[in-house]
């Protein structure tokens, strides 16, 4: 009888065990990809090639607590990233994903905020610029314009580029660039922000 009971408790272990999926070599594979990814020098494709092999992981085994961990903070410095580049839309889309799986995570809930905010200009905003900007110190300021939103026009002596943003008054401002360089800017289309304020070498 109590060869019956070892004998039946072994039985039970071994469906038990049976069960249970062994993710440790595809975790593995994973990690594989992280050092390159994480590399003072790493390539936008190497980040993208741990972020995609982390998101298939997850997708095979969606419960494993570290992957999930990993992933929201590859996903929040990627949404980190492109808000730094101005690509605010980009980023929301990264701090929505977070969001959706961690609700109170305070990161992606400034995160958020801090990019919806950048998606509109405000009139305080617009006159902290400065003729002679260039595109990149427009962008520190007001973010990137919304895909769609730029308007370039080449003229035989120059290339005159608009870019437009919704303002936090639910009109659209305008932005110009001559070969470049900021020259002036429209809160809208009836008041011209008259004078861009100079920079402060030219003052």
């Amino acid at each position: 009888m109590r060869r019956l009971v070892v004998l039946l408790a072994l039985v039970f272990a071994s469906c038990g065990g049976s069960k249970t999926v062994d993710s440790s070599a595809d975790w593995i594979h994973v990690l594989s990809r992280k050092k390159a990814a994480v590399a003072p020098n790493a390539t936008p494709r190497q980040k993208q090639i741990y972020a995609d092999s982390l998101a298939a992981f997850l997708s095979r085994y969606p419960s494993h607590p570290r992957a999930r961990e990993v992933y929201r903070r590859v996903q929040l410095d990627f949404a980190s990233e492109l808000a730094a580049l101005g690509r605010h839309q980009d980023a929301i889309r990264f701090y929505r994903a977070v969001l959706t799986d961690d609700p109170r995570n305070q990161e992606a809930l400034n995160g958020l905020t801090t990019a919806l905010d950048r998606l509109t200009v405000s009139r305080q905003k617009l006159l902290a610029l400065e003729k002679g900007m260039s595109q990149r110190e427009v962008t520190r300021i007001l973010g990137k314009p919304i895909p769609g939103w730029t308007a370039r026009t080449r003229r035989p002596d120059c290339t005159i580029e608009a870019w437009y943003y919704r303002t936090t008054e639910r009109g659209v401002a305008g932005v110009y660039f001559r070969d470049g360089t900021l020259f002036a800017a429209e809160e809208n289309s009836h008041s011209k922000l008259v004078p861009l304020t100079q920079p402060a070498a030219a003052r």
